[in-house]
């Protein structure tokens, strides 16, 4: 007899465990405006930490996407948030466009996320032009907004687009290499969106608009939700506006990791800061939005969302913890 059960024992045994492992295994989704449901990827979930009350939703910034096949805009951090309990949703926009066209293709994935999950609100979290899109959907329907975001976002603009932007005005040859550039940019990055999964209008010189200082000034007067008080840039904003938290961080490193390509380029871009800090793209200060978490992580604005490849500082938090941690705290917030 218990030659018998030994292996009917172990067989029930291995089909529960086979049951168990299935139930712990959880997966993200990438959104687009045709709707959400494509798997991004899956993780086992091991526990509870980033375990939010309300789904977390991911914004990409300017030259940003989704995904491209196995490689995440945001690298290892949806799979990391997933495998600690989070319901999180990659979405993506246009890659070049405007701040306001490009947070109502967030808005309207959003409210695709809010009737698919049946939650009453969401955790968004953008990042670079990102941040203007999260800001713009919570200020649209703050009521199903639990919290906003911003990494290494251009509040207040950066003066790398105010450098490209002057020579675009230069007269004779400014705009005809500006249209040229331009078309080259919203051919290639209509490529890229196709690649990721939905196909986009791009306007480059919509997004370089918005990104300019005044362009973010314009912005800021019509969404001045949790920014820091004039004529003090480099403090808080308010931690919550209409129910919604805010929060924000940001690096001010450069040459981060010698086997990093990129590097190199954001060291130079820096360069328009002067005496500035900066990740080298977004200036420290600009960053700033809501409750400052740290805005001078030794990460420059790839680092931020852990590219390229996550080729970062070995000398720094990694960004996929910060991430983490960020989710444990909007969790402890119960949001």
């Amino acid at each position: 007899m218990n030659r018998i059960l030994t292996p009917l024992a172990f067989a029930v045994c291995s089909l529960l465990a086979a049951t168990t492992a299935s139930a712990t295994t959880n997966t993200y989704v990438l959104c687009s405006t045709s709707g959400c449901g494509t798997v991004g990827g899956s993780a086992k979930v091991t526990g509870t930490y980033a375990q939010t009350k309300y789904p977390i939703v991911l914004a990409h910034g300017m030259a940003g996407f989704s995904q491209i096949g196995p490689i995440d805009y945001w690298y290892g951090i949806p799979g990391d948030l997933t495998a600690n309990g989070a319901k999180v949703y990659v979405t993506q926009v246009a890659s070049f466009q405007s701040s306001e066209v490009r947070g109502e293709q967030l808005l309207a994935q959003v409210k695709t996320v809010l009737a698919l999950t049946g939650a009453a609100k969401v955790n968004l979290i953008g990042h670079s032009h990102g941040s203007q899109s999260v800001r713009y959907v919570a200020a649209a329907i703050p009521a199903n907004i639990a919290s906003a975001t911003a990494v290494g976002g251009p509040n207040t603009g950066s003066p790398v687009a105010d450098v490209i932007k002057g020579i675009t005005t230069i007269p004779g040859v400014g705009p005809i290499a500006a249209t040229t550039i331009a078309s080259i940019v919203n051919a290639f990055f209509g490529f890229i969106d196709i690649t990721s999964g939905k196909a986009y209008e791009q306007d480059a010189l919509a997004g370089l608009n918005s990104l300019t200082s005044a362009g973010a000034a314009a912005f800021n007067a019509k969404y001045p939700q949790a920014m820091p008080a004039a004529g003090s840039p480099c403090a808080s904003g308010a931690a919550v506006v209409n129910g919604v938290h805010y929060y924000s961080w940001s690096g001010t490193g450069h040459l981060t990791n010698l086997l990093d390509v990129s590097d190199p380029l954001l060291a130079l871009t820096g360069l328009a800061f002067g005496k500035n800090a900066n990740d080298g793209l977004v200036g420290q200060c600009s960053s700033h939005l809501g409750s400052v978490i740290r805005d001078n992580y030794n990460m420059n604005h790839l680092d931020e969302v852990n590219q390229v490849l996550g080729l970062v500082s070995i000398f720094e938090t990694s960004p996929v913890t910060v991430f983490r941690t960020q989710a444990n705290r909007l969790k402890s917030a119960g949001l």
